[in-house]
């Protein structure tokens, strides 16, 4: 029998569910999910890249051999196996990870989110590169932090902007390698210089990495946790090396913290899917990484290069770009007077899709830049897009 409410019921939602705003990028992916919509923004890897057989194999050897234990809970922390795996790809340069530093995920941004709670109080300082993940900012932004916006140029985040804005700081987020949005990379003096800058002022530095394994020249560049394991947050993926559809990720820390994150995990969710970790960790025990990665790097390379060219053609002078050595996105930079958000809303018009760049600042947002990313667009479509996005661009000059 239903019953009637004499009373519609008042919900009331706390403070924090009423700062909960959603993802600009996935709005707009509503839209592009519209065939004749040529999509540069969403920034999903390609399907093309995903290893269906090896994982298909995978699932029916796990299954048939250690079936019940698969589909049994798990520890927290997670399957052993792989975080040994894990462990010991990091363990280089001198660097020693132990399996016990490391803390299997539900994909990354989980990793952010308990990274929060467990290290951000309201008013706390949090520092973020400008522009920043949106991802991160969203996920922090739960715990009412207070961001300061630490500087970066050409070569990524400048570490004498730190220390001017590091008093009382709880972490510095940063994307070294073929950042989102910018494309850009931290060089090798930079990351050196940021490690012992944070280490001198006590700051935990996050690194986080889904993109390292992208590089178009295939020569990854220096892990910061292998510079200063103590003082380094590391976050990595198999969302873009492998598929997002698993959602695992995992986070690698000096044991206290850890063990934090592990509490913290444990009132979340209890732990990651036990079954898509073994399966992950059949896949990629005997190297199938490092045959499957090559393929992806092609493909995202050619992919960037069609798209740099056709911005060389179409876009006109005034506007300027990043020129990524590996990774998902290009940075677009126009002329002050011109507002991203607007040229959206023309752009959709003429069928393309792209992000402005607004979002992903956490203070004094630039109005006038914008994100695109290639990785799922076949090259004949991308030259077609930035024609179209050069011609609006160019009446706007």
């Amino acid at each position: 029998m239903k019953i009637e409410n004499p009373n519609p019921i008042q919900w009331r939602f706390s403070e924090r569910a009423q700062q909960l705003q959603s993802s600009f990028i996935r709005e707009i992916l509503k839209i592009t999910q519209q065939p004749e919509i040529i999509s540069f923004a969403g920034g999903l890897p390609s399907p093309a890249t995903f290893p269906v057989e090896e994982m298909k194999a995978a699932f029916d050897k796990v299954l048939t051999t250690t079936g019940k234990t698969a589909l049994q809970y798990g520890p927290t922390d997670g399957y052993m196996p792989l975080r040994q795996w894990i462990a010991d790809s990091l363990s280089k340069d001198g660097a020693k990870i132990v399996p016990e530093q490391v803390l299997m995920v539900s994909g990354s941004q989980q990793a952010l989110d308990l990274l929060g709670k467990v290290l951000i109080d309201e008013g706390s300082r949090v520092l973020v590169e400008t522009p920043s993940y949106l991802g991160a900012l969203q996920a922090f932004s739960v715990y009412r932090p207070e961001f300061a916006s630490v500087r970066t140029d050409d070569d990524g985040l400048v570490p004498a902007s730190i220390a001017p804005v590091a008093d009382g700081a709880r972490l510095l987020y940063s994307l070294p390698n073929f950042q989102n949005p910018t494309g850009r990379t931290l060089s090798i003096a930079r990351r050196h210089e940021l490690v012992e800058t944070c280490a001198r002022l006590g700051l935990p530095l996050i690194e986080d990495d889904p993109y390292g394994a992208l590089s178009y020249r295939g020569a990854p560049m220096p892990k910061m946790v292998a510079m200063n394991p103590d003082g380094v947050i590391y976050m990595g993926s198999f969302s873009k090396v492998l598929t997002p559809g698993i959602r695992l990720g995992y986070v690698v820390a000096p044991l206290p913290l850890v063990r934090r994150l592990e509490l913290a995990k444990q009132a979340a969710d209890l732990h990651t899917a036990q079954l898509t970790q073994m399966v992950v960790h059949e896949v990629i025990k005997d190297g199938f990484l490092d045959r499957h990665i090559p393929t992806i790097r092609e493909l995202y390379g050619n992919q960037c290069q069609a798209m740099l060219d056709a911005m060389a053609e179409h876009f006109p002078a005034g506007a300027t770009w990043t020129k990524p050595e590996g990774g998902m996105f290009i940075w677009v930079t126009l002329p002050k007077h011109i507002n991203a958000m607007e040229l959206l809303d023309e752009a959709i018009k003429e069928k393309v899709a792209f992000v402005p760049g607004a979002p992903f600042y956490a203070n004094e947002p630039e109005t006038n830049t914008l994100r695109l990313s290639f990785v799922t667009v076949p090259p004949e479509r991308i030259r077609q897009g930035i024609a179209v996005l050069g011609k609006l661009i160019a009446a706007r000059m």
